[in-house]
This record gives C-alpha cells, structure tokens and sequence, in this order.
C-alpha cells in the first residue's frame, strides 16, 4: 500500500468537463490526515506510517489510545490506521492531504457497505424463490430443500441461507481521481464505493494499476516543477526590468 489516506464519504454529485461531457462523482474528505508515528524496519521490524483522522475528544478514547497518542505528541483522533511501505517521506507531527494524489490517478477505496438487516434468501442471494401457482403453498421466497437428500440430512458448508445483509468491508478497485482540491482537503472521485454518506473510509493508491498511477503522479510534478521555474523566471524578468527603467 504505497500510497494511502483516511477519509470520509460526503455525498455524490456531477460534474462537467470542457466538452460538456457528464461525470458522475463521489465527493471524499480526505484530510487533513495528521502523521502520528514513522516505523521502520530497524525500530519495528517493518516500513509504516500511522495517520489519524478527524479531531476527538479524549474521554471518548480508551487509555491505550491516548497513552499512544501522547507518546507521539499527537493530538486526540477518531479513526488511526496504518499504511505499509509508504512511498512519501513524512515525518511524524505533518499533515497531509488531497493534494497525495492527482487527477487522473487510479485509487482504491475501501468502505463498509449499508447494513440491512436480517434478511431472506431472495434479498440476500437473490434466490428465484418458489412457485406462485400451482398449488405451491408458503415457498415463494424459501430456498426449498438443503439436505441434499440424504439421510440423516446433511447441510454442506457455505450454503446460502438467511442471516445478517450488508456491514461488511469491501473495496471498489481502480476507480480515477476526476478533481482535486488542495484547498478544502477533497477528492472527486469518478462513480462510486461502498458505504453511506459520512461514512469513514480508505483511499488508497490502485493495487493494480499502481505503474499507471505513479506515472500521472511523474507527469504532475513535472508540471508543478515546470511552473515553479517559469513564476521564477518571470520574478526575475520583472525585477531586471524594474532595474533597467531606474537606470
């Protein structure tokens, strides 16, 4: 996980493009992420960076929790999660933001889907369900048999019954950065991933498409590099001819 950030889920909208083109997005709070602890391979065994995200009140966290922060000299958290071989060089006490990634950029985002309920089979799995005529009875959204007609019945494992829906942490793989927005800490991102509105999440740089990725990264500090040289540049033009019009 090269490249990550805490976020959460603000809600959906549009946006155009200079064609006039439609693209649906999901609106991310991705910051400010505060840098609680450097690992490294010789004080921990392993490469990480701990971040944290959103400000808590320290009554609302266990002793650990706030033993551990203090340690660190951070301040109080809600959500603390670490990022394996992290690819920038942080320090702890830095705050990073939207501005990790760039648009055009492959990201995974990881939530926790809506939670349902107990549900049935036709719900849950999307069962055909049983007859509504013929004579059926009380079978139309039951699995039917699952003894597998053997004696004593035996229910093989894994088979798809009613129970809890929804809860559960999944990931939406390789979906693309649309805008970023440095100055309110935001990422829209193209379509959407599990969870509800204000929801925490992950944003982490594509597994999958991570060489795709790097190169937009590449090609975007190029530019900010290429920027920085011509506003430079200019500085220096204005200043020489400030100082040809005094002479």
């Amino acid at each position: 996980m090269p490249l990550g950030l805490l976020g959460k889920k603000l809600g959906h909208t549009r946006v155009y493009d200079a064609n006039g083109v439609l693209t649906p997005v999901t609106v991310v709070l991705v910051g400010p992420n505060r840098v609680i602890q450097v690992k490294t391979t010789e004080s921990d065994g392993y490469n990480a960076v701990q971040l944290g995200f959103d400000d808590q009140k320290e009554s609302r966290l266990s002793k650990a929790v706030v033993g551990h922060l203090k340690k660190h000299n951070s301040a109080a958290v809600k959500r603390i999660r670490e990022f394996r071989d992290f690819s920038k060089e942080v320090k702890p006490g830095e705050t990073i933001g939207a501005d990790l990634f760039a648009v055009g950029q492959f990201v995974d985002c990881i939530g926790v889907t809506k939670g349902r309920g107990f549900e049935g089979v036709v719900a849950r799995w999307a069962f055909r369900g049983g007859d509504a005529t013929h004579g059926a009875k009380g079978w139309h959204r039951r699995s039917g048999a699952i003894g597998q007609r053997l004696f004593p019945g035996t229910v093989m494992r894994g088979m798809k019954m009613p129970g809890h829906m929804g809860a559960v942490r999944r990931t939406s793989q390789n979906l693309e950065i649309v805008q970023v927005r440095p100055a309110d800490n935001v990422l829209l991102i193209k379509g959407n991933f599990p969870g509800s509105e204000g929801d925490y999440c992950v944003v982490r740089e594509a597994k999958k498409l991570a060489i795709n990725s790097r190169r937009v990264l590449a090609i975007h500090e190029a530019r900010r590099k290429a920027k920085e040289i011509a506003a430079g540049a200019g500085k220096t033009d204005k200043k020489a001819a400030a100082a040809a019009k005094k002479k």
